[in-house]
């Protein structure tokens, strides 16, 4: 007679994956690391996932769902594709890596009120970190014991957005909407990280702050307008 498998058993190991995923790395992630964690023998693993490369596919393509996960229809899922589980990580960048407002502004011909433009533009930076933040947490983190997924996830995931944030500074401190800066470049990379770290990092920090999401936000909003802004005449 077929081992019954409980229903809430998958949400329970993709959420227990995930934190050691976060905490050890791919390289050094096993299956009985998984396993203590979700306080099950190894081999229960199997009933779910054939190995750890379908764990680890399994938990990026579910990351930041909020409702509890839906066992699924077939089991154990297999071990992916070369490359399917890049691909999807690919799509899914590519699907969520929208900035509209930032992108509005780049075309913008007439800067009416560079004060809101930016502001904008930063808010929307932080919710679209924020609302992915688990998976890039784990891309984070598995990247080094990953090249591909490094290579992706540097290149399009965080290189995409930087490359436009950066576009977007040059042409606004040459229409002098945004005070000089000693490097663009710099500046930029700045800028995304304070907000990655607000919006993504701090959740894992080790000695957390008890601090409002809302008003984290719109700091971290005032902080980087305020230091680009001060100053400019019309801003």
């Amino acid at each position: 007679m077929p081992r019954r498998v409980p229903e809430d058993r998958f949400d329970e190991l993709l959420r227990a994956a995930t934190e050691v995923f976060v905490e050890q790395g791919y390289r050094r992630t096993q299956m009985a690391d998984v396993a203590e964690r979700l306080g099950v023998a190894k081999g229960t693993l199997y009933l779910y996932v054939e190995s750890k490369e379908a764990l680890l596919d399994a938990v990026l393509r579910y990351a930041d769902v909020a409702d509890p996960i839906p066992l699924p229809s077939k089991l154990p899922l297999a071990t992916p594709a070369p490359g399917a589980t890049l691909r999807h990580v690919e799509k899914r960048i590519a699907e969520s890596a929208a900035l509209p407002a930032l992108g509005a502004a780049l075309e913008r011909r007439r800067v009416a009120d560079a004060r809101h433009e930016l502001e904008e533009i930063v808010r929307e930076l932080y919710v679209l970190l924020a609302s992915h933040r688990v998976a890039i947490k784990l891309l984070d983190r598995c990247a080094a014991d990953y090249p591909e997924l490094a290579a992706v996830w540097h290149g399009t995931g965080r290189g995409g957005p930087l490359a436009l944030l950066r576009r977007y500074l040059e042409d606004r401190i040459r229409r002098g909407r945004i005070r000089p800066v000693r490097d663009v470049a710099v500046t930029a990379r700045a800028i995304l990280e304070i907000v990655v770290f607000w919006a993504v990092h701090r959740h894992w920090d080790p000695a957390p702050e008890a601090f409002d999401e809302v008003t984290a936000r719109e700091t971290v909003v005032e902080l980087v307008v305020c230091s680009l802004l001060d100053g400019v005449t019309g801003a």
